[in-house]
């Protein structure tokens, strides 16, 4: 069944009438039709303003009449006059403990000319005390004695509205805010308590009256700044009578402030064609369906062009008809276009993985390029490396552990080991895109902390479920020094003289994983090298079991690390490489629920005579 709008055939659109109005060709017949799902929408809206008002009329109370009957004015001239009644005048101070706002008492000083010189604390009511005994710090307050000029007791309201207003209620006579003021009281011990609220100050014979509460607008600046940074509002459109009440659906739909909320149907003309049948069918469905969410994303043209993910709910009374379409919306321009970036990323990836000859044949070669060559150069700078990838038990699911080692035009060399989340192409992807820009960026010679920011950009502008772990090293063989930064990532291990230990974290703690924050800042651990001395990097695939916790984890390897080095680690690249090995059988078995792969590199010397 064809979504039409309700109504009459001269109000439906061309699209409603069936294939015959397509004869009418191109260009100028679109057109009508998109204006007649906006006069769609515009007589829905008629009718349902028709269905209030009769549910109204029904359902009216009637009004009592405004003149006594006749025999109400014969009762009323025949009774007794009534006695004067005295109101008992209670002591001022009774008058303001009964106050449920916290209050205090301020008395104008005055110069020989009557102007305002100062302003004296007076006194305050129980519920001043109350607020004080729970919000001020202890100590904060000398016992109160008498009158005390306001400023020396509260010195920093001093820079707050108060003064003004109460200048203000003084000079006018007249009642002044609420006003919001921010302020703060510092305890005996150094301690400063922010405190905030709405105030009001109303003349009271000679004195000035002062009153404050925690207020509503600074819950709803809260509530503004927390739409402001997530692109939401909410908005009711009152359908009775065609007003709209919201907040920050000017800046949503980027309207200007001085610009009228749009009602339903204005809201309709700011649409592309294709969300005004939406927005027509969504309303349709709220009003005459009884559809209890209706959830859409409409596409602007007008003020600007963007994408509004509009989801509403009709709200009646009992057994009526629906007065009100409450909605809240959201900016997701943003959001949108990366996902149509992403799902052409994965278009593309499919397509590629469409043109390979055999799954298993794209898995071994994905595998081959997991697992580089080690550069023949590394010996010659005082380095030895192995490597070892075992890929999760089922077959074909190549994750995203990646390596990278390279001799740097400088002498120094590259060394790096990270996790791409997730398996298959998607992972697969992020890996192939982190080692090769990371092999690129390496040789502009910029430090580890600035190639590590580098990929964290790049990880960033993949789309949001592009995450990934790493440690980013570079070796300098002037100074035997390690320099490396870690992403989220498992920290390496040293192993020193048969001993073994995770190395301490970069000063400022490990950095989050590549692509959850574009500010995030990397800083560098420095660690001295010795001749002899083996450094592992690993995934989590190596240690982490289901169950268990990190930490648990890797204490565990590094037992394991700790009793395989305990007899030595022959010289030369195959025996590091049967090390490691064996480390991995170890530590894994034949049904692993992620990839894992180890990276070990040694530091040559001369003295070295073994392990």
């Amino acid at each position: 069944m064809k979504d039409e709008p309700v109504g009459t055939d001269e109000t439906r659109p061309a699209e409603a009438a069936g294939p015959a109005d397509d004869a009418a060709g191109p260009g100028g017949a679109a057109d009508e039709r998109d204006d007649r799902w906006l006069q769609a929408l515009d007589l829905l809206l008629t009718e349902q303003r028709f269905r209030i008002g009769q549910y109204t009329a029904a359902h009216a109370v009637p009004a009592c009449p405004t003149e006594p009957s006749e025999a109400e004015r014969r009762r009323r001239a025949g009774a007794a006059p009534a006695a004067p009644v005295t109101v008992p005048e209670p002591p001022v101070w009774q008058l303001l403990d009964a106050l449920p706002l916290a209050a205090m008492v301020v008395l104008p000083a005055l110069d020989e000319t009557g102007a305002i010189a100062d302003f004296c604390y007076v006194g305050h009511n129980v519920a001043a005390r109350r607020y004080a005994e729970s919000h001020f710090p202890p100590g904060a307050l000398p016992p109160h004695t008498g009158a005390v000029p306001l400023f020396d007791r509260f010195p920093n309201l001093a820079d707050t509205p108060v003064p003004r207003m109460l200048a203000e209620a003084h000079r006018t006579r007249r009642p002044q805010g609420p006003e919001s003021a921010e302020w703060s009281l510092s305890g005996p011990d150094g301690r400063a308590v922010r405190l905030s609220s709405e105030v009001r100050v109303a003349p009271f014979g000679d004195l000035l009256l002062v009153t404050w509460e925690r207020g509503e607008q600074a819950g709803v600046r809260m509530a503004e700044a927390a739409q402001h940074l997530a692109r939401v509002c909410w908005a009711e459109w009152n359908l009775g009578d065609g007003t709209v009440e919201a907040t920050g659906l000017d800046r949503v739909l980027g309207l200007e402030p001085s610009d009228p909320l749009p009602d339903l149907l204005e809201l309709g003309r700011m649409l592309a064609p294709d969300s005004r049948r939406a927005l027509y069918q969504a309303v349709h469905d709220a009003l005459l369906r009884e559809r209890e969410i209706v959830d859409l994303e409409l596409r602007m043209t007008s003020p600007h062009e963007r994408i509004l993910r509009f989801i509403a709910e009709p709200v009646r009374p009992r057994l009526g008809p629906v007065w009100t379409m409450r909605a809240v919306c959201r900016d997701v321009t943003s959001d949108v276009r990366s996902r149509t970036l992403a799902e052409q990323a994965m278009q593309e990836a499919r397509a590629q993985r469409e043109r390979a000859d055999a799954v298993a044949d794209v898995a071994e070669r994905l595998r081959d390029a997991i697992v580089p060559r080690f550069p023949a150069e590394l010996g010659r700078h005082g380095v030895e490396a192995a490597a070892v990838y075992r890929p999760e038990g089922r077959a074909a699911r190549v994750g995203g552990d990646w390596y990278k080692t390279r001799v740097l035009p400088s002498g120094q060399v590259l060394i790096a080991l990270g996790d791409a989340r997730g398996h298959g192409l998607d992972a697969i992807t992020l890996m192939a895109k982190l080692r090769y820009a990371l092999a690129g960026l390496a040789f502009t010679g910029e430090a580890v902390e600035r190639l590590t920011g580098w990929l964290n950009l790049v990880a960033c502008d993949d789309g949001e479920e592009s995450t990934a772990t790493a440690i980013v090293a570079r070796y300098h063989p002037d100074r035997a020094l390690l320099r490396w930064t870690c992403a989220g990532h498992p920290l390496p291990i040293l192993i020193r003289d048969r001993e073994a230990r995770l190395l301490d974290p970069p000063p400022s703690g490990p950095g989050m994983p590549l692509g959850v924050w574009t500010e995030e800042a990397y800083t560098a651990a420095e660690t001295l090298l010795h001749p002899g001395d083996v450094v592992l990097l690993y995934s989590d695939g190596l240690i982490e079991r289901r169950g268990s916790d990190l930490d648990r984890d890797s204490s565990r390897l590094v037992r394991a690390v700790h009793d395989s080095a305990r007899d030595g680690i022959p010289p030369g690249g195959e025996a590091l490489d049967a090390y490691i090995r064996r480390l991995v059988d170890r530590l894994t078995g034949p049904h692993m629920q992620d990839d894992a792969t180890i990276l070990a590199f040694r530091l040559v010397g001369r003295d070295v005579v073994g392990g």
